[in-house]
């Protein structure tokens, strides 16, 4: 028995999401497969390359998971080819590959509702108070459209259709700073200088929006101007940095529509760049000694 979860790259609005304003997310063909054996109880091998504090939260989590859904008599592990901790949603692929694992073991027929359901309970474990954009994304599979509106307890994603294939290369910069802090001293500015801030969170809600409406029209080359625009705005409220920024340059001087950070930002992680034709990007990116791949997000598929 086994299951799969999504990892995801946001195209446009991370950080103003957690604030109420709309994000454009897409799930990555790479992911979280979570793989289960009959047990005496519910349980959970843990992977060795875990530190203390991870094996911890990760056995907080997978419980709060396994009473959500009766506690079916499994044994579980986790196999990931997803690049861990950099911004691409590998806890929430982790959540909804176990959330879709243990609803089948529990003789379920799991609908994206229902992993949505289930994997929102570990990833409040892992995150405290997500916006609930990265688990959503996995679990519908589909590019979406994504708001909670302040105040509310869930958000929604509106899938987008394009009639474009839309190929993304994802490549990783720098060292990432942890996820609480980067997003703790945004807070702090925000709390300092609200209007200033808020200003900025709407204007990236904004160009999320219009982005989503070019993804929906075919116009990617409009997409790729609101990543650029994105991009900058993500400075200006403090999240880029040199090597960040020397990645977004790189990936626009292959040829990207658009480029920018994707996720927390901080002193590193993964950066993605909007591409026609991606293979040949990785390919020289490779040879480059960058750490990289290429996914498609949405649109038609090559049979």
């Amino acid at each position: 028995m086994s299951a799969f979860g999504a990892g995801k790259v946001i195209l446009l609005g991370e950080h103003s999401v957690v604030y109420g304003h709309p994000a454009l997310a897409g799930p990555l063909s790479q992911g979280v497969t979570a793989r289960a054996v009959p047990a005496k109880s519910c349980q959970l091998s843990l992977p060795a390359t875990l530190s203390r504090p991870q094996r911890a939260q990760l056995t907080a989590a997978f419980a709060r998971a396994a009473e959500v859904t009766g506690a079916p008599p499994v044994k579980v592990s986790l196999e990931a080819d997803l690049p861990l901790a950099v911004g691409l949603g590998s806890s929430a692929a982790l959540s909804v590959a176990c959330a879709r694992l243990l609803l089948q073991a529990a003789g379920a027929e799991p609908s994206h509702k229902d992993a949505v359901r289930v994997a929102w309970a570990m990833e409040q474990e892992f995150h405290g108070a997500p916006s609930g954009l990265d688990h959503t994304t996995s679990a519908m599979e589909q590019l979406v459209l994504y708001r909670r509106k302040p105040g509310a307890a869930k958000g929604t994603g509106q899938v987008v259709d394009s009639p474009r294939p839309l190929h993304v290369v994802v490549t990783l910069a720098g060292e990432r700073s942890p996820t609480k802090k980067t997003v703790g001293a945004l807070r702090e500015r925000q709390a300092r200088w609200p209007s200033r801030y808020e200003r900025l969170f709407t204007e990236i809600g904004r160009v999320s929006t219009e982005g989503a409406k070019a993804v929906a029209a075919g116009d990617l080359e409009a997409l790729g101007d609101a990543m650029n625009v994105n991009q900058g705005l993500l400075a200006a409220l403090g999240l880029s940095s040199p090597p960040l920024e020397e990645m977004v340059y790189r990936l626009r001087e292959l040829g990207a529509l658009g480029a920018k950070l994707t996720g927390a930002g901080g002193d590193g992680g993964a950066v993605i760049g909007l591409f026609l034709e991606p293979k040949p990007v990785v390919t020289k990116l490779r040879r480059m000694g960058v750490r990289c791949f290429s996914s498609q997000l949405a649109g038609p598929r090559a049979s």
